[in-house]
């Protein structure tokens, strides 16, 4: 055999183009294709890409790297609630990621078939030792879930859904503005009163929903809150 740097160099790669490489299990000599090389590499999360994990569809027992719940052929966007390892294809723990992404959105699509998906939002994870219970509503989806393949999970937020801006009208003068807001959350506020111009005061925030605004003189205006 001659030596390999004599071989012209292929700038081209192909799915079929093959590498010669030793099988681990058995140390015996396998041709490896760059397709095989490739799928290796997006199930197995060796190409680290953040906030993504990857879960393989089945129809029977829940084994690790897999969700279930679903028919095979069932419309993508009907998913409201699977059986979900708690590690995924790559072996990685994905329990305190998706417990924190409880609230949040998701995107999940086929691997290799990007039109395959549905975007979501996490209503609920009930983490157990081996297989969770993860329940979603759907947002949009297209496809069908096509049992033995590849799901790439990543966290989805569309431009247009981002943080919500509340905007509360206090319409007559007065010191103590109280607002329900219903953000879900302890949110950044700005007040302006009639004239345009910013206001400073005393906030104090009774819970997630609901702030109390206090001002050392009374005046009427807008509050906003995201």
């Amino acid at each position: 055999m001659a030596r390999i740097s004599s071989y012209p160099r292929d700038l081209e790669v192909q799915d079929n183009d093959a590498w010669v490489g030793t099988e681990s299990s058995n140390r015996l000599t396998r041709n490896f294709t760059a397709a095989d090389v490739a799928k290796y590499l997006n199930i197995k999360g060796k190409i680290s890409i953040s906030a993504q994990m990857v879960f393989k569809f089945d129809t029977g027992n829940t084994d690790s790297g897999e969700f279930t719940g679903p028919a095979d052929g069932s419309a993508i966007a009907s998913l409201t609630t699977m059986q979900i390892s708690t590690v995924d294809a790559s072996g990685q723990n994905t329990v305190s990621f998706i417990e924190y992404l409880v609230g949040n959105n998701i995107l999940i699509s086929e691997q290799n078939n990007i039109s395959e998906f549905g975007h979501f939002t996490i209503d609920s994870y009930t983490a157990g030792a081996a297989v969770s219970t993860l329940n979603l509503t759907n947002l949009f989806g297209n496809g069908v879930l096509d049992i033995n393949k590849f799901y790439d999970f990543a966290v989805f937020t569309l431009p247009s859904q981002g943080s919500p801006t509340f905007i509360f009208n206090q319409n007559t003068v007065a010191t103590v503005w109280n607002i329900q807001h219903n953000l879900g959350k302890f949110p950044s506020i700005t007040v302006i009163d009639t004239g345009d111009t910013v206001v400073a005061g005393e906030y104090t925030y009774i819970d997630n929903n609901n702030v109390q605004l206090n001002f050392s003189a009374g005046f009427a205006g807008k509050a906003y809150l995201n």
